[in-house]
């Protein structure tokens, strides 16, 4: 086990600190009354919180949490979630507490224990021979349970969650094969338990939707028949709903393909559900990286084995997250409004864009780290930043961070770009310079720079040092620097390429954007 002095040593950049209902010091005496529980909540909650100042001081890592599963015995039966002096209340009291801290401090991620145990079942969760012989609280099945919440945590931290569900429509969205059964028929809505059951389904995926995952239909099948299927009045889902929409009878995976280029995503973010196993096993065997997971054919089953793959975790809700399909939306509206312009600048110019660029602040930092592991394309670096890390980088004096916002006539398309630059001297070396797809070719690149040259001159410097380092994803960009202006310095086909450019004498180059001014320029 690691000494306090090893870890702080170590620098990680995520602990996990784990506990159980039977590490909990001091459980209310049955004779407690109301005034006296807030005491034994408190003295509980202190022992977490200096735990966590202690971590935030010395490593300034992102901490992950459990709360508490509830007391394997009910001693007072059900009045033990009633009484101040029943342990199953003090651990709901416990657990909300937690939720709070968690709610107010952007650095500590809670994974929800309680949840895990209860859709495990408390008589599957624990083995008290397992207890009792090994110290180990929870039974094989619920260990796995916690180390596959966990996996899922973290890599929500690092932008590693899906971003897209595609689903099949016969006997996935609705019952019956609608080139068959034709609208009338199929089965969806209220009437009967295997309708009922689509209808759930539908909704689920609403939910996700509602949240910021994007929605794609891959189907064999007549679009227009397939399109049909919407219309029915008791489907919950309808065709706006749907970022991409292919129905032919093309294979799935070229469609699904053809879905990643036209969202501008990669498909290892991809989750595919399709009640067909034979198309599957295609999708899974032909397109690496896509989460295909095993749903059968029972559709009430469906959001129970989504849910239990954790494909979706989220470590938090932003606005860009509950607006992200909108946003796709109004990209779209964008795409059909280039097409009616010979030159590209009048293009950019209809738009309209504005855009605010500012400083790092502590109202974007959630935002800015979570671009900063989402983004893949159009990212110079590919480097990973934890949220305490930017928060340090933006605290520290030693950097320079920028954001930039873009909104134009058809929306907003919110915080979509971001620069970190490290001081040495009179250089600036640029850590990080990262855009999001939505964006590409707005010129919104040119903005960002003329900002960051004329802050990089106010902080002293003379030169920025721009870093390209290739990965499988970023090859779009690899030109970026050369488009910009910069020189190239040096040049390796494996560690990439390194730039320079004199902002002493740099002129602004951006002519389609309106940059507004901001309280810290």
């Amino acid at each position: 086990m690691l000494q306090p002095e090893e870890l702080i040593a170590f620098k990680p950049d995520i602990v996990y600190v784990h506990t159980c209902s039977l590490n909990i010091q001091t459980f209310p005496q049955l004779s407690c009354t109301e005034s006296q529980l807030p005491e034994y909540v408190e003295a509980e909650m202190a022992r977490f919180r200096i735990m966590w100042r202690s971590l935030g001081e010395k490593i300034g890592c992102q901490i992950i949490q459990n709360n508490f599963e509830l007391p394997t015995h009910a001693v007072l039966g059900n009045l033990d979630a009633v009484s101040s002096g029943g342990a199953t209340r003090f651990v709901n009291e416990l657990n909300r507490q937690m939720a709070a801290e968690a709610s107010a401090n952007p650095r500590l991620t809670l994974q929800d224990l309680n949840a895990i145990a209860a859709r495990i079942g408390m008589n599957q969760w624990s083995d008290p021979e397992r207890w009792f012989s090994y110290k180990i609280a929870t039974s094989v099945e619920g260990t796995f349970a916690v180390a596959t919440s966990l996996t899922a945590l973290i890599g929500a931290i690092y932008g590693r969650s899906r971003k897209v569900l595609v689903l099949d429509l016969d006997n996935t969205l609705w019952g019956g094969v609608i080139g068959d059964d034709g609208v009338d028929r199929i089965l969806i809505g209220r009437e009967t338990p295997v309708a009922e059951a689509y209808t759930a389904f539908q909704e689920y995926c609403l939910k996700l939707r509602d949240r910021g995952i994007l929605l794609a239909v891959c189907s064999k099948n007549n679009k227009d028949m397939a399109q049909a299927g919407f219309t029915h009045p008791d489907s919950v889902l309808k065709l706006e709903h749907f970022s991409a929409f292919k129905a032919n009878w093309e294979p799935k995976h070229d469609n699904i393909l053809a879905i990643a280029r036209e969202l501008n995503l990669g498909t290892d973010s991809f989750v595919f559900v399709d009640d067909n196993p034979a198309e599957r096993a295609i999708v899974q065997a032909q397109i690496p990286g896509i989460a295909v997971p095993d749903v059968g054919n029972e559709v009430a089953k469906y959001p129970s084995i989504l849910d239990a793959g954790r494909f979706f975790e989220p470590v938090s809700l932003g606005k860009e997250d509950i607006a992200r399909a909108q946003l796709y939306a109004e990209n779209s509206q964008r795409t059909k409004l280039e097409q009616k312009f010979a030159n590209y600048g009048e293009y950019l110019d209809s738009l309209e864009m504005t855009a605010e660029i500012d400083t790092f602040s502590a109202i974007y930092m959630e935002r800015i780290a979570q671009l900063t592991n989402k983004t893949n394309q159009f990212n110079l670096t590919t480097r990973r930043y934890t949220l305490a890390e930017i928060q340090a980088a933006a605290a520290d004096g030693k950097h320079v961070g920028i954001y930039g916002k873009l909104t134009d006539r058809f929306g907003d398309n919110g915080l979509i770009s971001i620069v970190l630059g490290r001081l040495d001297e009179t250089d600036l070396h640029l850590d990080l310079w990262l855009m999001s797809c939505r964006v590409l070719k707005r010129d919104m690149e040119v903005a960002m720079l003329d900002s960051l040259a004329e802050r990089a001159r106010q902080k002293g410097v003379t030169r920025l040092v721009g870093y390209y380092l290739p990965t499988a994803k970023n090859g779009m960009v690899a030109d970026h620097y050369e488009k910009l202006g910069f020189l190239l310095v040096q040049q390796d086909n494996v560690t990439g390429t390194v730039w320079s450019l004199d902002v002493t004498t740099y002129t602004p180059k951006s002519r389609h954007i309106k940059i507004l001014e901001t309280p810290n320029a």
